[in-house]
């Protein structure tokens, strides 16, 4: 039998995000053909820089013949034009959260997915911790009543910040809740396996932000088994670099993890509670699979 191809990857947006997909590429075993920056000349440092085989433009890589799947990780704006256009041409897409800045437009997207041939997916990549992987083997069971998390940072508490993350045209009605909120709602979805059917919310700025829509926002939920929860979403919150946090409780347990120290879990219990250290001896083997660093070593983003 011949040797499967390595999928050939392109990437338009080559920002912090663009160089962690193109770290995932080659990791997963793939080829990087293109790369696309902002200018031709931050798209050809950027090819050399993440090792791809060329520079191009977002339609140049969309239009390739020697590019399968595409990863878009631009800003939020431009999301919904480039992920239409690659699944018209056929090829596979992984388009970064939001996937697009309007609920019509985000419904259009789907549409589109539901009647390609093509793989279509938003890298919700918290999934893939181990120990969140422990956490939804250990509530299988258990009914849940109350779910409450955070996600807090403060990526956007100085004054003027820059980027495009600070321009409203290009990060849509929502700014922090589309960008991190989204993060924690899928989280708790995938674990909990409930699903958001009710919300009240509301958002605020935080002092001297410029006006813009969302530094912060807190929303409370119901869900379709009956649970209530809530979650507090914040950019500007001094000293969370990257916190997504969660209890999920139920009559006699609870699962307690914080992402800013990822290969712990507290398993909570009406008697005793017990600190779960990442060792794949003491984890369910379908969650161990995923450590893959021995005990103590930590795991990259």
């Amino acid at each position: 039998m011949a040797p499967t191809r390595a999928p050939r990857s392109a990437i338009i947006g080559a920002g912090m995000v663009g160089s962690v997909h193109a770290h995932a590429v080659r990791r997963a075993g793939g080829r990087l053909v293109a790369v696309c920056a902002s200018t031709p000349q931050r798209s050809h440092a950027a090819a050399e820089r993440l090792g791809a085989d060329r520079s191009a433009t977002a339609e140049q890589i969309i239009a390739s013949d020697d590019v399968d799947v595409v990863h878009i990780c631009t800003p939020n704006d431009v999301h919904h034009g480039q992920a239409m256009a690659t699944l018209a041409n056929g090829k596979h897409v992984i388009c970064e959260k939001p996937l697009a800045t309007t609920v019509e437009d985000a419904a259009e997207l789907v549409q589109a997915a539901d009647l390609s041939a093509a793989v279509a997916a938003v890298p919700f990549i918290y999934r893939f911790y181990p120990m969140v992987r422990e956490a939804r083997s250990r509530i299988a069971t258990s009914p849940l009543w109350l779910i409450h998390g955070s996600y807090l940072q403060d990526y956007l508490a100085t004054a003027d910040p820059g980027g495009w993350r600070s321009d409203p045209d290009q990060t849509g009605v929502s700014m922090t809740f589309a960008d991190i909120g989204s993060h924690w709602c899928d989280l708790m979805e995938f674990v909990t396996g409930h699903r958001i059917n009710a919300v009240s919310a509301v958002e605020a700025s935080a002092p001297h932000s410029n006006a813009r829509q969302d530094d912060g926002a807190v929303v409370a939920f119901r869900t379709d088994r009956g649970a209530i929860g809530s979650v507090i979403v914040s950019q500007a919150s001094p000293g969370r670099k990257n916190q997504l946090s969660f209890s999920f409780d139920g009559r006699d347990i609870a699962v307690l993890f914080d992402q800013e120290h990822p290969d712990e879990l507290i398993i909570a219990g009406l008697r005793a509670n017990t600190w779960l250290a990442r060792d794949g001896a003491a984890l369910d083997p379908e969650n161990a699979r995923y450590s893959v660093l021995p005990s103590g070593h930590p795991q990259g983003y």
